[in-house]
This record gives C-alpha cells, structure tokens and sequence, in this order.
C-alpha cells in the first residue's frame, strides 16, 4: 500500500503527510489511552506491538501445564511451593498450621518428580529436606496429614548436608568493603572493542554460577543464558539487535538472557522474566569482570522481524523471550568507553516518608 500511494501522489503532498502524521498518532492516543478497553481496542487495530507477547503469554501457560506431566530437569511448580514452605517455615512468629491449601498438590508434584528420571539430584534433595522439615513442625489437619502420609511412604531421603532454611549468623562474613565493591562497579562499563583472543567456555560457567545466586521470584529462575561463543556466529547474533552497527565484527563471544513464560500459570507473572533475568545479567556481569572479562549488555528491540530472527538463529520456543544479549571478551587496552554521566544520588531517590 505505501509503495502503491508513492507512485500515485505528488511528492510534496506525500511530504505534507509524513509532517501531519505525528499530530495524528498523538490525538488518536489522547483518544484511546482515556480508558483500558479503548486501549485494548487501539492495540487490536491500530497496533500490533503487543501480538507476540499475547501469543508468548498463552503459548507459555500451555508449556506449564505440559511441564506438571513431563517433568524434566526441574519443575517449576515444585520450585515454586517448596520456596513457599520456606518462607512459612521461617516466618516470625511461625504458624502451627500453614500451607495447608497447597501441601497435597506440592506432594503430588513431588511424588511425580521421584518419577523423572532428568529431575537434577540438587532439587530433589531441596525438595525432600524442606518437605521432612515442614512435616517435622507443622500442626495436623485433614489435608495435611494426608499429604504427610504421602510423602512418608516414599523412603527416598537423599545423603549429606541438608537443604533446609538456616540462621543469618551462619552466612559466610562479607569480604569486600563498600569502597572494593564500587570499585568493581567502577570497573564495570560497557565495552564494545575485544581483542581476537577465545573466551574459556570454563569462565563462562564460572560468571553463570555466580549468576544464579541472584534473587528470583519464588526461586523459579525463569531463564536461560544461551552462549555464542564463536566470533563469527556471535556476530550474526549482535546484527539482530538494533545499535551493534560498527562493532558487531569484532565481538568474540555473546550470551543471550532468554526468558521462560513457562514458568508461570497466569499472566500477571508475565514481567517476571524480565525481573529475574535482568537481576540474574547484573551478576553475570559483575563476576565477568572479577574473571578478566569485559561486558556490553546490548538492548534488545520488541520488533517482530528480529525476534523471529533472533528465534531462529538461537532455536528459541515461541514463549521464550529474548531479555537482552550480553558482549563477552577481553577489552581492547585502548578501546573507547563511552562517559555515560550517571544521574546524581539526589535525583534518584524520593523520600516518601516526608511527604
């Protein structure tokens, strides 16, 4: 159609439209952003921005349920509840009964993963330390012990420490100082020039295990770090995203932080990947650079070509969304880094307590 309307109208009358288009889209805005159905409605014809997330959306709640059937590696719903249990086993005061209104179908759920034969030994074992704690405190009622006779009958206790809440006191003592760690902040600035040196596949396990110390939601940990660590390929990852012009060539390695809708049973957790997966990047970052590694977390566009580009090329599900892609490499000692002014403390924070 826009090819069509260049051959037909004059120029000018094609350059008149191009300068009236802005003042049209505002006051079609003004107009549906007055209420949320218009707004839906303006997104239903108007815009189609917001079609991949609803299709993800969707697509991720039927993966979830798949997932409760098919166990694999790790179970969402189980890493979710047994996170639930910690929470109510260290509460202050702690409750006689608790979790009484999802116990069974954590049980159920455990007893299904006994039966997995990928479920990782590390999650097994969580889940059978904090469900014996549980049973070990909690008062009785119809539906407790009945998930208690559930899970007494399956003598499947795994050996050592146990994965169980512990005290405050007992977390190791903190071995940087404040001035130690803003230096790293300090040291941490987006580089965009590498040398031509491979980066060790062992560092970048190393920086993903740091990485998965960052907090997540109910501890589902709802991502991924898929790593391209070729220079070539890396660069036809960067060239999908917007503003790696000019220094997508030289990358030597890049990581996408991928995010799982899966995870998630209802929409209103839809955020929560970028959430986790943005905390979890922080890290990755953070201990990249005490490895010798150079970071660039590159923004990533919601544009439906480059999504389907990047899909592709990284054999993505439909309801797994890109978060962002993340440079990897030893810095170039000359290489430019941009100044970037940060914003002042003051114009950062808003004291609501004095208002």
């Amino acid at each position: 159609m826009k090819k069509l309307l260049k051959k037909v109208l004059p120029a000018s009358l094609i350059l008149k439209l191009l300068g009236i288009k802005p003042s049209i889209n505002l006051y079609f805005i003004r107009l549906f952003a007055s209420n949320g159905f218009l707004a839906s409605l303006y997104f239903t014809f108007f815009s189609s921005q917001f079609r991949r997330e609803h299709k993800a959306v969707l697509q991720g709640r039927l993966a979830y349920a798949r997932s409760l059937k098919q166990i694999g590696v790790s179970c969402v719903l189980l890493r979710r509840n047994i996170h639930r249990l910690e929470k109510g086993l260290i509460m202050q005061p702690r409750r006689k009964i608790f979790a009484e209104d999802y116990i069974g179908e954590t049980v159920n759920c455990y007893l299904n993963a006994l039966n997995s034969k990928e479920l990782c030994t590390e999650e097994r074992k969580w889940a059978t330390d904090v469900l014996a704690a549980y049973f070990s405190v909690v008062g009785s009622s119809k539906l407790i012990d009945a998930a208690r006779r559930n899970f007494q009958a399956v003598n499947s206790p795994l050996q050592g420490s146990e994965s169980i809440p512990y005290p405050h006191k007992t977390l190791p003592e903190c071995p940087v100082s404040y001035q130690q760690l803003y230096t790293l902040f300090q040291r941490r600035r987006s580089v965009r020039w590498y040398q031509p040196i491979p980066v060790a596949d062992s560092l970048i396990q190393q920086a993903v295990q740091a990485a998965a110390l960052a907090p997540s939601a109910c501890n589902r940990q709802p991502f991924r770090f898929y790593v391209v660590n070729d220079a070539a390929k890396a660069a036809t990852v960067a060239q999908c995203a917007m503003g790696t012009v000019g220094f997508a060539d030289n990358l030597q390695c890049v990581i996408a932080v991928v995010g799982d809708l899966s995870a998630y049973p209802d929409e209103r957790d839809r955020h929560v990947i970028y959430i986790d997966g943005a905390l979890a990047a922080m890290q990755l970052m953070l201990a990249c650079e005490t490895l010798g590694l150079s970071t660039c977390p590159i923004n990533w566009p919601d544009i439906e070509q480059r999504e389907q580009m990047l899909a592709q090329k990284l054999g993505l599900a439909y309801y797994q969304r890109t978060i962002m892609l993340l440079a990897v490499g030893y810095a170039q000692a000359d290489g430019g880094i941009a100044f970037s002014q940060k914003k002042v403390t003051p114009t950062l924070i808003k004291d609501v307590s004095k208002d």
